[in-house]
């Protein structure tokens, strides 16, 4: 038996990167001409015999590349470059450690971890200056469409549950939660999000609850905290990643 050297790039895929792939062969082929419309995403996850979570992160992907647009309201198309675009993409496509992570699977994660994250940081009952700035600038978001606030929006949310991991005082959590901010700060996860979450009382309701989650902490009400982050991943989860 030959044993692989540990630098070898094998890796299995993610399901949304097969999806993603078969798409492009689809492309290329002509079955998804340029310009027309894509099945839904029922009809997709149908098609591929996967849920509609990774149909809709292997759209994501496409859209990421200039293969695919969404319109709101009207569907999901082949752009008219996509095939020229594939002719000229790198062979081999992404390397071994270059594909974002699936966001789904990203927050199967935080659906673990943070509550544990705020129970700890509850036990200590203290308010927390950083996190309070990151919940003031999200409440500073008037304009979701606006590119500037919207990028504000992404790093004050991602950057906030990062904080509740130094409240606890636990280096490894905060080491964990390192790894999940950089998951959410992948070019994916922010595709998913800015095309679930773009109106503003939507905005509004994540701050509430966000709000929610830290206030809890600092009144030492370990239980209350987890559960307000665990319904808060369960929105985020109906919001971009449906099932």
């Amino acid at each position: 038996m030959t044993l692989l050297p540990p630098d070898n790039p094998f890796r299995p895929k993610q399901i949304y990167e097969q999806v993603a792939e078969r798409m492009r062969i689809d492309i290329r082929t002509g079955q998804f001409s340029p310009e027309s419309r894509l099945p839904s995403e029922r009809e997709l996850a149908a098609r591929f015999g996967v849920g509609r979570p990774a149909v809709r992160e292997a759209i994501g992907a496409l859209q990421n590349e200039g293969l695919v647009v969404t319109r709101r309201n009207s569907g999901t198309y082949v752009c008219g470059d996509a095939l020229h675009r594939l002719a000229t993409a790198p062979a081999g496509g992404a390397g071994p450690s270059d594909a974002d992570f699936s966001p789904t699977s990203a927050l199967d994660v935080r659906a673990v971890l943070e509550p544990a994250i705020a129970r700890r940081a509850a036990t200590h009952a203290q308010r927390d200056e950083i996190a309070e700035h990151y919940l003031a600038q999200m409440d500073s978001i008037t304009d979701v469409n606006d590119a500037a606030q919207r990028a504000l929006w992404n790093d004050s949310d991602r950057l906030f549950h990062r904080q509740l991991a130094v409240m606890t005082g636990d280096a490894l959590f905060v080491k964990i939660a390192d790894e999940v901010a950089k998951a959410m700060n992948q070019p994916l996860w922010k595709r998913l999000k800015d095309d679930a979450i773009y109106d503003i009382s939507r905005i509004r309701l994540y701050v509430s609850e966000h709000r929610l989650i830290y206030e809890a902490i600092v009144n030492g009400e370990g239980d209350a905290a987890a559960f307000y982050v665990e319904q808060h991943i369960m929105r985020v989860r109906r919001d971009i990643a449906p099932k």
